[in-house]
């Protein structure tokens, strides 16, 4: 065998498997077609928060008199600026990659990976040469792509996924985004901040359909303040890209309307990336487009494992990681404990932003708990009204009978930044007394959530 691992794709599933199976003393491979980080670094996570960056600056200097500070003559969006700085964001995270192959002695090997026989795969590079090369244990972690609707068909041009969203050759003066989803939400709120004209469409009754009700109602109050038209149990019916604007059908409960717009974004999810990579030839069962696996990611097929987008649980970043980490520490030797995805935080990160873990109060009660829930408004928190943030709350719910910690979600100014706290309590079992009498820095946005768990038992001391 020439290595005790391979690992195909290089995502935040893939090379956080391959560093962490050399810290633990396996010879190791990563193969990949594109760039080292995969989607995530290179078109995804990274460069998107680079972008929302710009937008956020940008709205700092048209509000800056809101603060106390004059600035002389209006803020002006330089385009090709703000993407190649998110560009050069994205390079910079793949040669970190680089390193870190370096630094843990991982082969790179550049070209498409595909599956070829027992503990065999062969890459094809990128003059169409291929080569085989062995390994004891081979873990795919090739990631996900946009999806695309049958009567939303991506031109690239004029109907666009999220990886053309982000290198756009000008800003368009207007744009219709399908689907309310943290890519869909992120993009539509980059774009409005910079002065595109921004519809978002969704299907669903509610905007980021997956948070708490409370949550999705408040970010589309917010989102409206702001200038974007929301438009909910709505669906696209067609897009006509014949003329200037594309036209876009979009029908409703009152009927059909029609948009006009330069640019739609499709923005309707993941498709996985399962086609040419060998599971048929190799006999990898799969179940509506996602790899089965077992609860440390092997397969059906011995030596076999899969992790990441193509796999059970959320299409996250940090899930492929986790994944990664727990299937190379199993096949080590090591006993993981197997991921819980109830615990997974899932963040969105427009303005203001949103975050959550575990169960929402619909679920809870759903699940048969009684539930205690308590809220605080930022609204109540001096350092959200020092920073000009009073937007949101943060919600939690906790089991009335033994104070488990089900859930928090929150919505307002870095929330994204606050969640990992109850993600760590619920991890320890913590209970809602056990956060009341934790003591929270003062003044931070954090205390929310300590207040928060103080109005679910009736504590609460600043509303």
């Amino acid at each position: 065998m020439n290595y005790d691992l391979i690992v195909i794709g290089s995502g935040p599933g893939g090379y956080v498997a391959a560093i962490r199976a050399s810290q633990l003393g396996l010879k190791t491979a990563i193969i990949e077609k594109e760039s080292l980080g995969g989607i995530c670094l290179n078109w995804g996570c990274i460069p998107t928060k680079a972008l929302l960056k710009s937008a956020q600056v940008f709205e700092y200097i048209n509000h800056a008199a809101d603060y106390g500070i004059k600035v002389n003559g209006a803020g002006e969006v330089d385009f090709k600026a703000v993407v190649k700085r998110s560009r050069d964001v994205a390079e910079g995270m793949s040669k970190g990659v680089q390193f870190l192959m370096k630094k843990n002695k991982i082969e790179v090997i550049m070209g498409f990976g595909k599956l070829k026989g027992k503990g065999t795969v062969e890459v094809k590079d990128a003059n169409g040469a291929t080569k085989d090369y062995t390994a004891k244990h081979i873990i795919v972690a090739t990631g996900g792509r946009s999806r695309e609707l049958p009567n939303l068909k991506q031109d690239g041009k004029k109907i666009i996924g999220y990886r053309q969203a982000m290198v756009l050759p000008q800003q368009p003066k207007s744009m219709v985004v399908v689907g309310s989803g943290a890519i869909g939400i992120e993009f539509a709120y980059f774009y409005n901040s910079i002065g595109t004209k921004v519809t978002v469409v969704e299907f669903l009754p509610n905007v980021v359909p997956l948070e708490d009700e409370e949550v999705s109602k408040q970010l589309e109050r917010s989102l409206k303040k702001q200038g974007i038209n929301i438009m909910t149990n709505s669906t696209v019916e067609s897009v006509d890209t014949a003329g200037d604007l594309c036209k876009v059908s979009v029908k409703t409960a009152k009927g059909t309307e029609v948009l006009e717009a330069e640019i739609v974004l499709s923005a309707v999810g993941v498709s996985t990336n399962l086609e040419g990579i060998g599971l048929e030839e190799v006999g990898v069962k799969t179940d509506k487009g996602k790899v089965l696996v077992d609860d440390y990611y092997k397969t059906n097929v011995e030596g076999v494992y899969a992790i990441g987008d193509i796999v059970k649980g959320q299409a996250l970043a940090h899930v492929a990681s986790a994944e990664g980490i727990t299937c190379v520490e199993k096949i080590a030797g090591l006993n993981p404990e197997p991921i819980n995805y109830n615990n997974i935080p899932g963040c969105t990160y427009c303005s203001p932003e949103v975050a959550s873990v575990g169960y929402t109060e619909k679920a809870a009660k759903e699940a048969g708990y009684e539930v205690k829930v308590g809220k605080f408004p930022f609204s109540a928190s001096g350092k959200a009204s020092a920073a000009g943030a009073k937007d949101g709350f943060v919600k939690v719910i906790f089991d009335a009978k033994y104070g488990e910690f089900l859930g928090a979600h929150l919505i307002g100014n870095n929330v994204t930044e606050m969640i990992a706290e109850v993600v760590t309590a619920r991890k320890l079992e913590t209970t809602g007394h056990e956060i009341i009498k934790s003591v929270h820095p003062h003044p931070t946005m954090s205390e929310a959530v300590m207040e928060a768990a103080a109005a679910a038992y009736g504590e609460v001391i600043h509303i």
